[in-house]
């Protein structure tokens, strides 16, 4: 994640050289997206036969090609190129999350996934930071660190990195009947199940979210006078704010009033959150509610995954963390067009509404499922 961070901050600048449109550089940051969309599932699959550990080396593999394919780029095909790759390792996210639920009691998932997701929230944190300094040494420096960085990811895999499978769990996984595509589907003509609910919780979570990441500069900008020089303090405090609330409190909120709750509140915390932000009248209040994302966020997302994990069948982990990354994947694909436009036809404040009212849904649903016994 740090090396994401560092090379995505720089694109439009690279592409913007190469005398690429905005457009073209809305494709391809999209790149991304839709390739970690078609492989998440696969990864999943893969994972449930082969073993998390292999499908882990190789997206970390593919993540550092990727890298110096952006660090040594001086094409528009070739930052395509990079990203493509990239988010075709990225897809392994829902891997981790699995290795996670293979090696981690029940009881302690939603603790364990909150580190992860503070790990994420820390490399999104400093990232941009060494991206930039990196640039001072040269045009390639940033991607060709973030390259290393991956490099030593892997070696560090090899070596230490057990596999968290049993022996035996990969002869019954595969069916004919059941293939990655046919479960994601399953979602959209199936969707009263334990299973897809969580899915559907998890992905529009993601797709309200999504559209206030996208918007957030611009408005702030309009209202507050943050400019490219000022908005990365905003996203330091955000930032700080969710490392602080995944890696430090949600175990313990979690294990007072478990998993079921924890998505419920968040949920909730995070609506009140998008409400909010138009009632914002000056920096002071602004600051005030800018917790409420963060930590509606570290409660939902990391709760919603471990419930899903409990939900599921053992045999069925990889693949069910894969369908959710595949519909979230969705989610950030759709809402940055959707916020946007919203945001340029409807008002400023009308996006944070919209993404409110997605909310106040995912807090129905939340209410609606019933709490997986420990």
């Amino acid at each position: 994640m740090i090396g994401f961070a560092m090379v995505l901050p720089l694109l439009p600048f690279y592409a913007l050289d190469m005398k690429a449109s905005p457009l073209t550089i809305g494709l391809i940051i999209s790149s991304f997206s839709v390739a970690q969309l078609m492989s998440a599932p696969v990864w999943g699959r893969v994972s449930d036969r082969y073993g998390r550990r292999p499908a882990l080396l190789v997206g970390l593999g593919a993540s550092a090609a990727a890298f110096a394919v952006f660090g040594f780029a001086n094409s528009i095909w070739l930052l395509f190129a990079a990203r493509i790759i990239q988010g075709a390792g990225g897809g392994t996210t829902g891997v981790a999350q699995a290795y996670v639920a293979d090696t981690v009691r029940a009881e302690d998932r939603t603790r364990a996934l909150g580190w992860l997701s503070a790990a994420t929230s820390a490399g999104i944190m400093v990232g941009p930071v060494i991206g930039s300094c990196a640039a001072n040494a040269g045009r390639a420096a940033p991607g060709l660190v973030a390259a290393t960085l991956c490099l030593i990811n892997v070696v560090f895999a090899w070596k230490w990195l057990p596999e968290s499978k049993k022996t035996g769990d990969t002869d019954r996984i595969i069916s004919a009947e059941h293939t990655v595509w046919k479960a994601a589907w399953s979602i959209l003509y199936r969707p009263k199940g334990m299973v897809p609910r969580l899915v559907w919780v998890y992905a529009v979570g993601m797709l309200a979210f999504s559209g206030l990441t996208a918007i957030l500069p611009l408005y702030l900008g309009v209202n507050f006078g943050f400019t490219e020089k000022t908005i990365g303090y905003v996203f330091l405090y955000i930032g700080l704010l969710a490392l602080a609330m995944r890696s430090l409190f949600l175990g313990p909120i979690v294990a007072r009033i478990g998993e079921a709750w924890a998505m419920r509140i968040g949920a909730a915390v995070l609506m009140l959150g998008l409400f909010a932000y138009p009632a914002a009248g000056n920096l002071w209040t602004l600051a005030a509610v800018m917790p409420l994302v963060p930590v509606g966020t570290a409660l939902l997302f990391p709760a919603t995954t471990a419930f899903m994990s409990r939900a599921s069948q053992r045999k069925e982990l990889g693949v069910t963390m894969g369908i959710a990354q595949t519909y979230a994947g969705i989610s950030r694909m759709v809402a940055p067009v959707v916020a946007t436009f919203v945001y340029q036809h409807y008002g400023h404040t009308m996006p944070f509404y919209m993404s409110g009212g997605i909310l106040a849904l995912v807090s129905i649903l939340a209410f609606r499922i019933t709490p997986v016994p420990r």
